[in-house]
């Protein structure tokens, strides 16, 4: 791929980093590499990479991809790539996989599942372990996101986790998400609950060969015919504190989106066309005006969360050690309660 022009830096970058970032917009996928690993890695510099290369994202088509363990996501993921390289879009695929609580590794499976698109030089491959965040994605994988845009990828997918119904996160990152189910896995109400049924802007009943794919599929209609609520707004404002302006939308002429239903057999890349068909008719109904709220919703959680990591690590950095040792041995003998005790630690700084 050849990614867009390179960026010229401000000089308060340090070379290594200048070159890491110029060599990934220019298409280099080992720099590209590396650059993501600073960023998981949360290296001191990777604030001020990501502020140099902001203006250059918004670009690409962000697809997240949630659902059970066992629905086939890596499956479908693959075969959804496929289909944009047949029209020449690059992709990019951003594959989060969960951390060992207790050995704090990953196996970082997906990418053996997408060995198909191993060798095409449009399809870039990352995956990333959760490293103790919750709600299915990565710390980094926003930041992630963005570098693959400014890269000049048109198509970003987004695998999340797999954990079930608390997995909501993605709605905060993608521009579309698809929410997979499949037939066979235990009682199909069970893992189509509030939270994932309100992320959802395209349905996938995958494995759809298997016997049960129809009541799978009318036990989700049945769920969408008692859902009353915009899914769109919930999902956008989903754990957003931040108030962002209202964007103003032509609701009158243009019809709630309801998610469509749609079955695939992703082994044998049945169904597929009718997935980005269903992405593509999604992407144009959030031109009405919807796209642009999603994006401030986004925005919002995105900045909310900046702010609440940054201030706890200046209120950690001004606090000695063996004051938090001193306070949590006063909360283990029960004679200050954890509030309390915060309070106590926050007023230190004031």
């Amino acid at each position: 791929m050849t990614g867009r022009a390179s960026l010229s830096l401000s000089p308060g970058l340090p070379d290594t980093i200048m070159e890491l970032v110029n060599q990934a917009l220019t298409g280099n996928r080992r720099a590209l590499a590396r650059l993501i690993s600073q960023i998981e890695n949360d290296g001191a510099l990777v604030a001020q990479a990501l502020a140099e290369i902001f203006a250059r994202t918004g670009r690409a088509r962000v697809i997240g991809v949630t659902g059970a363990p066992g629905t086939g996501k890596s499956t479908l993921v693959s075969e959804i790539a496929k289909a944009y390289r047949r029209t020449g879009q690059t992709v990019g695929i951003v594959a989060v996989d969960p951390t060992s609580p207790f050995s704090g590794g990953a196996i970082l499976g997906d990418r053996i599942r997408m060995r198909d698109l191993a060798g095409d030089p449009g399809v870039f491959i990352r995956s990333m372990a959760t490293r103790g965040s919750l709600g299915g994605l990565a710390r980094a994988t926003a930041d992630v996101t963005k570098i693959l845009d400014a890269a000049g990828y048109d198509i970003i997918l987004i695998e999340t986790v797999g954990a079930g119904q608390s997995e909501v996160d993605i709605a905060r990152t993608a521009d579309t998400t698809i929410v997979v189910e499949a037939p066979g896995l235990g009682d199909e109400v069970q893992a189509i609950k509030a939270g994932i049924l309100e992320i959802a802007d395209v349905f996938v009943v995958n494995k759809a060969d298997r016997e049960g794919a129809a009541n799978t599929v009318r036990a989700l209609e049945a769920m969408l015919d008692l859902g009353t609520a915009p899914r769109a707004t919930q999902s956008a404002h989903h754990g957003v504190t931040i108030n962002v302006e209202p964007v103003s939308r032509n609701s009158e002429s243009e019809p709630a989106w309801r998610p469509p239903i749609l079955q695939t057999v992703a082994l044998e890349g049945k169904g597929i066309d009718r997935v980005i068909e269903a992405i593509t008719r999604h992407q144009q109904h959030l031109a009405n005006g919807e796209g642009e709220v999603r994006r401030r919703a986004r925005l919002a959680a995105e900045l909310e969360v900046i702010l609440r990591e940054t201030l706890l690590r200046r209120l950690m950095a001004g606090l000695a050690p063996t004051d938090v040792t001193a306070m949590v041995d006063r909360i283990f003998k029960r004679e200050l309660d954890p509030y309390t005790a915060a309070q106590q630690l926050l007023a230190q700084q004031a």
